[in-house]
């Protein structure tokens, strides 16, 4: 029946759902935009839920609990305020619900009878009845519609999941399908691929194939079953009517539909199938599932959960625990209960937690998705979650029924976990947010909740020098439409302020970046200041110099990251862990010159290409005419740095004397661009190496990746053809500041009739490169010599500077979200008819923006749930929790769904003369302004060590091979005054710090590696 509903097609509003439309493609958002969903629960793992689910866009989304609100909701449900309490929790929350998403109706049901259920494609519970869960799966299982139940129990959270006995995967895992080329294939069905490129394929993988020469059967483009024979081959099944392979091929991979079956609650109860969540805890799951069913029986039985640190109660749940053990034996097998788990179940079953509510939040929502869109790989059937490692010391934080029970706040839910004494602690915590977009308005509103800073001691400084965005609506959960424009920590702060009036005047927003042009605002008193940060950033440098920052300060650093459904949480501990910079992504694959130049064969390829040709064209073109206008001497300049001086002053003599005066002008320039682009270079390129050209060794040259091109011939009906005139008019009238007028395709025509076009003259002396090889050895050439008298003759046609006073252009700033300047529209026409030279699959508008403006695929879900690893580790450092088995870095993948965790890395220690020192966190410490011989003096008496080399910066300050003049004048000098005679710089007024970097022999004169010193003024 929830497959059984009217079908209509909604427009999808790309200008909101840009960045989750390169995590779900359009054909799961167009199925999820028709799929009304029900939220059962409305406490903060519910609203959670229903929170990520409205930002992703659904069909409708209405909402059902019949309860009032309480003190206790306030712990994590954020759009509740105190003066709801006593009203109803659904009429409370959603009209706040409903400003999250204007395309999505929020609705408030009334009952939960068999036909109010049968209106929906997924069913989400919480904080129900173990026997009213029964009741709505029982209906749910029978009428194909997807059901979700979860409870979060304090530092506990249990999932499970049924989407029907047929339910159809479209997309398993939502990566782009792998592709490659054929280098052999064998009568047997052996595929080999070309060049050792591994192809990344699974056993019963599927892939078709394309251009393969001799096996015409096999280019018909059915899906062939993959049996992995290695990394670099694979088989698959054909027989003699395919033919005999000849050469050539491309493979891609098939994504095929999978059917899988879930069983009803009933049967899972019995029989639970487990997705581990953590697998160090590998025996948890089973314990916690028959602890949760026990807590069921408890509150049936008193109306209430157990009591926070109640012995009693808590002696009552293992009964009924091991009561459920004994219902249902194959749960345990062999196994004994674990008495101190169960307990501590019953001890937390009262605490409200935000970040075990924003992980099971984003966990849950991501499977409503799969279930209303069929994309990704859905949690089959249960998933049990806890972060013991959470808990302060019981030392120090002691927790008792007294310390523990409910005060009457809005931070109960915290206090039955942890009890008063941490809370307060945690409310008088000084933190430092740097960026507040998606993970920073996550983790400002997890911190509301939590009444982070919120003490009198306590206080947030929040950055971010972005402002607001109309793409930034779908996951940047604390903006709404009224603010685009306005700053992100501005409005961010304004907004967790209004959910928790406690951190009024307690949240500093500000609008500087983060980096050294700022330290004097983030000056030592500021740092000194903070008890941790947590980066919210989108890229690695930002987040290295903070990290070095943290390295500097001895500051405990939270870091955290999302790529699509993909995320990963680092804690970062001063002398306990290694930092963020200790290790580092692999560097992206860059595509060869001389494929990029003339031997495209994928899609990416052609798209690099027309990037850089925008960029030519707009920017780096007219900034370099820019130059030549304004700066002296600029001809004299170039010779001394540009290699490709003669290139550089004949586009320099272009832009000036072949200017277009009238729109007119440009459109003729762009349909002679296409030409040289598509149709004479190519031409050129098969003039150079003729299609039955062979190689050095007498085989074919075209074969392999280089795949042979064909000019193309201008038609105005062609979308790409034409679509490449008008960008690139209207790109160049923007550049020379003139006006386009409101023009048609007929206007184009009448246009595009009255140019001559030239026909193509081979050039005989044109060498192109072939391989990388050559491409450097022309690039060597080039950076070798020239021309003298060539170059005289081009730059005596440019125009005198002198007679241009005050013209400029204006070079184009490209930008990918603007559908309206040309930008996207030129590169995808200018890729997609490199493409057509190429006979490679052209891409649409969407797919170029994503790799032409590298856009990092973003779902709400995932943010969520990283923010919610994030706080849990945020608990640990808030005490001073120094045991590294403690800590957990996080590696998700919510399409999988896979969920691991590891420790963090210890910090590297390392020795010199009989000490020990930590090689990321320790350093020399000395005060005041000595002298330079002092210093020297102190290494040898403290430490044992001779001075060989001292650097401050990029200057050398001192060596021991210095000649003895120059040392002896330098060694009575201050440091201060030592470092502005040498750097011919002075120090800036807020530096109260000099760093220095040694080179130091030990004891035995060996060559030692030691810490850095840090000399405080």
């Amino acid at each position: 029946m929830g497959d059984n509903m009217q079908v209509d097609t909604p427009e999808i509003d790309e200008g909101l759902y840009s960045r989750q439309l390169y995590v779900l493609g359009k054909e799961a958002m167009l199925k999820m935009q028709n799929a009304n969903v029900l939220i059962i629960g409305l406490k903060g793992l519910g609203i959670e839920i229903a929170k990520n689910v409205a930002l992703a866009g659904v069909k409708s989304l209405s909402l059902y609990d019949p309860g009032l609100v309480e003190i206790q909701d306030l712990s994590s449900q954020f759009f509740l305020e105190k003066s709801d309490i006593g009203k109803s929790r659904a009429e409370a929350s959603a009209p706040r619900l409903a400003e999250l998403n204007s395309y999505v109706p929020i609705s408030i049901l009334s009952d939960l009878s068999s036909n109010s259920l049968a209106n929906f494609k997924c069913i989400v519970s919480t904080n129900i009845s173990l026997e009213e869960q029964v009741r709505i799966n029982t209906f749910t299982h029978q009428h194909d519609i997807g059901y979700i139940n979860a409870d979060i129990r304090g530092l506990f959270g249990q999932l499970f999941v049924d989407f029907g006995s047929k339910f159809t995967i479209i997309d398993q895992t939502g990566e782009e399908p792998l592709t490659g080329i054929v280098s052999d294939i064998e009568p047997d069905g052996t595929v080999t691929v070309l060049d050792g490129n591994r192809h990344g394929l699974e056993d019963g993988d599927f892939v078709k194939f394309a251009e393969v020469e001799g096996m015409p059967k096999l280019n018909e483009g059915n899906p062939h079953k993959v049996e992995v024979l290695g990394p670099y081959a694979f088989k698959i099944k054909v027989d003699d009517c395919f033919g005999t392979y000849i050469k050539g091929g491309l493979y891609t991979q098939v994504k095929v539909p999978k059917e899988v079956s879930f069983e009803s609650l009933t049967t899972q109860l019995a029989n639970p199938e487990f997705v581990i969540s953590d697998f160090a805890k590998f025996d948890r799951p089973s314990q916690l599932h028959l602890g949760f069913q026990a807590l069921h029986a408890f509150q049936t039985r008193h109306n209430q959960l157990p009591r926070s640190f109640h012995e009693e109660d808590a002696n009552e749940l293992l009964r009924l625990t091991e009561e459920v053990a004994t219902q249902y034996p194959s749960v345990l097998g062999e196994e004994k209960i674990n008495e101190k788990l169960i307990k501590e179940l019953s001890y937390q079953a009262r605490g409200d937690i935000p970040g075990v509510t924003a992980f099971f939040g984003g966990l849950i929502a991501q499977e409503v998705l799969k279930n209303c869109s069929s994309k990704f790989g859905p949690v089959k059937q249960w998933l049990y979650f806890d972060s013991l490692e959470s808990l302060p010391s019981a030392e120090k934080y002691p927790r008792t029924s007294e310390t523990t029970k409910p005060l009457g706040t809005r931070y109960d839910g915290q206090i039955a976990v942890f009890g008063k004494d941490f809370q307060e602690d945690i409310s008088n915590l000084k933190v430092f947010l740097v960026g507040s977009g998606a993970i920073g308005c996550e983790m400002l509103k997890n911190w509301a909740m939590m009444g982070l800073g919120s003490g009198p001691n306590g206080k947030i400084y929040v950055t971010d020098n972005d402002s607001i965005e109309k793409s930034n609506l779908n996951r940047q959960f604390l903006f709404r439409p009224k603010d685009v424009g306005s700053n992100k920590s501005d409005v961010a702060a304004k907004a967790v302020q209004h959910m928790n009036p406690d951190l009024i005047g307690k949240i500093d927003s500000k609008l500087d970046k983060v980096g050294a042009e700022t330290e004097h605002i983030f000056n030592d008193a500021f740092w000194n200041n903070l008890d941790f940060v947590t980066n919210a950033l989108d890229n690695v440098d930002a987040r290295t110099y903070v990290d070095r920052r943290c390295i500097f300060y001895k500051k405990p650093l939270l870091e955290s990251g999302t790529l699509g459904t993909k995320g990963n949480t680092q804690v970062i501990i001063p002398n306990l862990t290694e930092s963020y910079s200790s290790s580092q992504d692999p560097p992206e694959k860059s595509i060869p010159l001389c494929t990029l130049r003339s031997f495209p064969n994928k899609i990416d390829h052609t798209i690099a290409w027309a990037k850089s040709l925008f960029q030519g064209y707009f920017a780096d073109s007219p900034e370099t005419v820019n130059l030549y206008l304004s700066q002296p001497n600029f001809v004299e300049q170039t010779l001394k740095q540009n290699p490709d001086i003669k290139g550089t002053l004949e586009n320099i003599s272009t832009y000036l004397n072949k200017r277009p005066y009238n729109f007119d002008d440009c459109v003729k320039w762009a349909r002679l661009e296409f030409e040289n682009k598509f149709n004479h270079d190519i031409l050129q390129l098969l003039y150079n190496f003729p299609k039955d050209a062979t190689n050095s060794q007498g085989e074919p040259f075209w074969t392999g990746p280089k795949r042979a091109p064909e000019p193309l011939v201008f038609d105005i009906n062609n979308t790409d053809h034409f679509n490449f005139v008008v960008g690139g008019a209207h790109l160049l009238a923007f550049i020379y500041g003139l006006k386009a007028p409101e023009n048609s395709f007929e206007y184009y025509e009448k246009v595009l009739s009255s140019v001559e076009v030239s026909p193509f003259v081979p050039k005989s002396g044109i060498k192109i490169a072939a391989t990388d090889a050559e491409a450097e050895e022309e690039a060597n050439r080039l950076s070798g010599g020239f021309d003298d008298d060539e170059v005289k003759k081009i730059a005596a046609t440019l125009p005198e500077p002198s007679t241009l006073v005050g013209y400029r252009l204006i070079p184009v700033e490209f930008e990918k979200d603007d559908d309206t300047n040309h930008h996207i529209e030129f590169i995808t026409a200018a890729s997609n008819c490199r493409a057509l030279n190429y006979s490679i699959e052209t891409a649409d508008a969407h797919k170029t923006k994503f790799i032409a403006g590298k856009i990092i695929p973003a779902i709400a879900t995932t943010t969520a749930l990283v923010t919610g690893l994030v706080c849990l580790e945020l608990y640990k450092v808030a005490a001073k929790n120094d045991d590294i088995e403690q800590y957990k870095n996080g590696f998700i993948n919510l399409a999988l769904p896979f969920i691991g965790f590891s420790e963090p890395i210890k910090s590297p220690q390392a020795k010199y003369n009989d000490k020990s020192f930590d090689q990321i966190w320790d350093r020399f410490d000395l005060e005041g302004n000595i002298t330079l011989q002092e210093l020297l003096d102190h290494f040898v008496e403290k430490e044992g060590l001779e001075i060989s080399m001292l650097s401050y910066g990029v200057s050398l300050l001192y060596a021991s091979f210095f000649p003895p003049k120059k040392v002896k004048e330098r060694l009575n000098l201050k440091l201060t005054d030592l470092i502005k005679q040498v750097s011919k710089k002075d120090i800036p007024e807020h530096v109260n710090y000099l760093i220095f970097e040694i080179c130091a022999d030990d004891k035995e004169g060996e060559d030692v590696e030691v810490p850095y010193i840090c000399v405080k003024l």
